[in-house]
């Protein structure tokens, strides 16, 4: 009989890897859907976004086939700045 566990709400974290680790890689995949989001409430191809992104469209693919381990977040922030969508860090103790 299969497990079933409650989510903590990251699912990096009920993967397995450590606090730290998953916090980022939860912080990279919201600011991938968030640019998935953005280039479909625009109506573009990958191509049109890489252009306005300033990056190629290889590496667009690779935002939306979630390839997240491949970029910092302050490239992912980067990018979202440059595409107009809004970032917001909150902090919770």
């Amino acid at each position: 009989m299969a497990k079933i566990s409650e989510s903590s709400g990251n699912i990096f974290l009920d993967l397995g890897f450590p606090p730290h680790e998953a916090a980022v890689l939860l912080l990279r995949a919201e600011l991938a859907e968030a640019l998935r989001q953005w280039m479909e409430s625009e109506g573009i191809t990958q191509t049109q976004a890489a252009k306005r992104l300033g990056i190629t469209q290889p590496r667009v693919s690779e935002i939306m086939r979630g390839k997240i381990e491949l970029m910092s977040l302050d490239y992912m922030v980067g990018l979202c700045a440059k595409a107009g969508v809004s970032v917001e860090v909150r902090l919770a103790a």
